[in-house]
């Protein structure tokens, strides 16, 4: 099964994933070196994510996209409320990627984000934890433990989810890195759930969604 994992960071989802061809892709040196480190059979691409999904979606039979989320997160959000941060546009490219994929991709397909701070305009497909996901199968719900309560701070110097980055030069906040890693936990269990059922499209997009 070939696998892309767009916007890779060190990782995360792809950990418990077995018996799969993978392709990353991550944009920063530094943190593609760590990706690699861990998963050195994977094919490492350093470049523009959004870009290569465009280019090389027939290539494979999975995809699993995680665009940035700080633009569509409740803590930017909190941040602005209370004078820590100046508002930004949301970064549309995540639902671009949803309707493109939902649309032309005959693989099975997720793109994961936070849980936005405004009615998502394309309803998700399934919530876990902190995350909410846009996919053209069934994912089952399931609980994970640690994942109920938003994540603002993270100790970086600890390991987290059997990941770590101390030793590495790093090109963005520490903390950050770490807290932007997916429960390995859900990326098995999505990519269970796609394996395991047929692939099924959306039949129009919603705006609005539950909370």
């Amino acid at each position: 099964m070939k696998v892309l994992n767009l916007y890779s960071g060190i990782g995360g989802n792809r950990k418990l994933w077995e018996n799969v061809e993978v392709t990353a892709v991550e944009y920063d040196p530094s943190i593609s070196a760590i990706y690699k480190d861990y998963f050195p059979d994977d094919t490492m691409i350093i470049g523009d994510a959004h870009q290569y999904l465009l280019d090389h979606y027939k290539e494979y039979d999975f995809i699993w996209a995680s665009p940035p989320c700080p633009t569509h997160s409740r803590i930017r959000e909190m941040g602005v409320k209370i004078g820590l941060h100046e508002p930004l546009y949301p970064d549309m490219k995540l639902y671009q990627e949803v309707i493109f994929l939902d649309n032309f991709f005959d693989g099975k397909y997720c793109v994961e984000n936070v849980k936005p701070y405004y009615d998502p305009l394309i309803k998700p497909s399934a919530k876990l934890g902190r995350h909410i996901f846009w996919s053209n199968f069934h994912i089952t719900p399931k609980r994970f433990s640690g994942e109920a309560q938003p994540i603002i701070h993270v100790n970086a110097s600890l390991p987290r989810y059997g990941f770590s980055i101390e030793g590495y030069k790093v090109n963005q906040r520490r903390d950050k890195i770490m807290r932007n890693l997916v429960n390995p936990e859900i990326g098995k269990h999505v990519l269970e759930c796609a394996m395991g059922n047929t692939q099924i499209g959306m039949s129009k997009f919603l705006v609005g969604a539950e909370q």
